[in-house]
C-alpha cells in the first residue's frame, strides 16, 4: 500500500513541477523576446507582470470546450491528452540528484526515446480529428519532422551510450563526476578521475562528443516544435496548425506538453552530456570544490541551472532566426545531420575501443 502511495505522490509532484514550469516558461519567454525586441513584455498583471501567465490559465480554465461539427469527436477529445501524457511520463526516468530518480530504469534512455515517439502519434490525432485542413497540414508536417529528427538525435545519443557503455541515465550522470567508479579522462588522455567538475564531463571526454552535443540540440528543437523548425504551428499559414480548433483546457494541455517537452529534451542533453547533477566546479589542490559541492541539494540546484540555460537558448534562438522552409529543414536533417551524427557514432565506437 505506501508503494502505491508513493507512486501517486511522485505522480502528482511530476504533473506539478509540468504545470509551474509552463506557467513560468511561459513568462520567461515573454519577457525574454520583450528583451530582444526592445520592449517592456507584461507590466500590468503583478509586480512585473509576473502574475500574467496564472491569469491565463485561469481564463483558459473557464472557457468553452467547443468540439467542431465535422470533427471526430474520440479523437478530437484524446488528442491533447495524449500529447502531454507521453511527454510528461517522460520525466519518470530522469536523476535530479545522487539517489534521486522518480523512477530507476536500466534501459532509462530507450524508454524515454520511445516514450516520447507518442507525441507524433497524439499531433496525428489532432489533425485528422479536428477536421480542418490547417490542423492536418500541421499535423502531417509535425509526423515528418519529428520522425526524420529523431534519427540525427538517436545517433548523437548513441555515441554517448557508446562512451559510457550504459542505458542507465543515473549510471551516465554517477560517471560524470567525482564519484565514479571508473577512470575518466578529459578528451581521452588526462585523467581527471579526481579532480571531477567540468572537465569530466561527456561532452569533454571525447572531441567528437561536442559535434554530437550540438546535433542533438538542434535536433531537439524540431522535436519540440520549436523555432525555427516551428512549421507544424507556423501562425503565417496555418493559424496555429495541428491545434487550432482546440479551445480552453484542451489548448492549455498542448501548450503544457510544448513547454514540458523544452525542458524534457533540455534535462535529457544535460544528463547525457553536461555532467548531469554533477558541478562545474573541479577540485584544485587541497581545495576540493567538487567533493564539497556534490549531493542531493546541489544535485538538484546544478541539473536545474544547466538545464534552464538551455531552455533559455531556446527561446533566445526563438526570437533572433526566421522559420526554415520545409524543402531547407529536409536538406538540414537528412544531408547534414544525419551523416555528421553517423559518423560521430562510428568515432565514439573506436575512440571506446583504442583510448578508454
Amino acid at each position: 500500500m505506501n508503494s502505491y502511495i508513493i507512486y501517486f505522490v511522485v505522480a502528482v509532484g511530476l504533473f506539478s513541477f509540468s504545470a509551474f514550469f509552463a506557467l513560468f516558461g511561459v513568462y520567461a519567454e515573454r519577457k525574454i523576446s520583450a528583451f530582444i525586441q526592445d520592449r517592456l513584455g507584461p507590466t500590468e498583471t503583478g509586480k512585473f507582470g509576473s502574475l500574467q501567465t496564472l491569469a491565463d490559465i485561469l481564463k483558459m480554465i473557464q472557457k468553452e470546450l467547443i468540439i467542431p461539427a465535422a470533427a471526430d469527436k474520440w479523437l478530437f477529445m484524446l488528442a491533447p491528452a495524449v500529447i502531454f501524457i507521453a511527454v510528461y511520463m517522460g520525466f519518470a526516468a530522469l536523476p535530479w540528484a545522487p539517489g534521486l530518480i522518480p523512477s530507476k530504469i536500466n534501459l532509462g534512455i530507450y524508454y524515454i526515446f520511445a516514450i516520447i515517439s507518442v507525441e507524433t502519434l497524439g499531433i496525428l490525432m489532432a489533425g485528422w480529428g479536428s477536421n480542418n485542413k490547417y490542423s492536418i497540414l500541421g499535423a502531417m508536417r509535425s509526423a515528418a519532422q519529428i520522425i526524420s529528427y529523431e534519427i540525427p538525435a538517436g545517433f548523437a545519443i548513441i555515441s554517448v551510450v557508446m562512451i559510457a557503455q550504459t542505458l542507465d541515465l543515473q549510471q551516465v550522470a554517477v560517471q560524470q563526476g567525482v564519484l565514479a567508479g571508473e577512470k575518466i579522462k578529459f578528451a581521452g588522455f588526462w585523467d581527471v578521475s579526481s579532480i571531477g567538475g567540468f572537465f569530466s564531463w561527456n561532452i569533454f571526454r571525447a572531441p567528437h562528443l561536442i559535434i554530437a552535443f550540438v546535433i542533438y540540440f538542434i535536433a531537439s528543437l524540431a522535436e519540440s516544435n520549436r523555432a525555427p523548425f516551428d512549421i507544424p504551428e507556423a501562425e503565417s499559414e496555418l493559424v496555429a496548425g495541428f491545434h487550432t480548433e482546440f479551445t480552453g483546457i484542451r489548448f492549455a494541455l498542448v501548450f503544457l506538453a510544448e513547454y514540458s517537452m523544452m525542458f524534457l529534451v533540455s534535462m535529457i542533453g544535460v544528463i547525457l552530456f553536461l555532467g548531469a547533477w554533477n558541478t562545474p566546479l573541479p577540485n584544485i589542490g587541497s581545495v576540493h570544490l567538487a567533493t564539497w559541492t556534490t549531493g542531493m541539494a546541489w544535485g538538484i540546484l546544478w541539473v536545474s541551472l544547466k538545464t534552464l540555460a538551455l531552455v533559455g537558448v531556446q527561446m533566445w534562438i526563438r526570437w533572433t532566426l526566421p522559420r526554415f522552409r520545409v524543402d531547407q529543414l529536409m536538406n538540414l536533417c537528412w544531408k547534414v545531420l544525419t551523416p555528421m551524427a553517423f559518423l560521430c557514432m562510428l568515432i565514439s565506437g573506436a575512440w571506446r575501443l583504442w583510448l578508454m
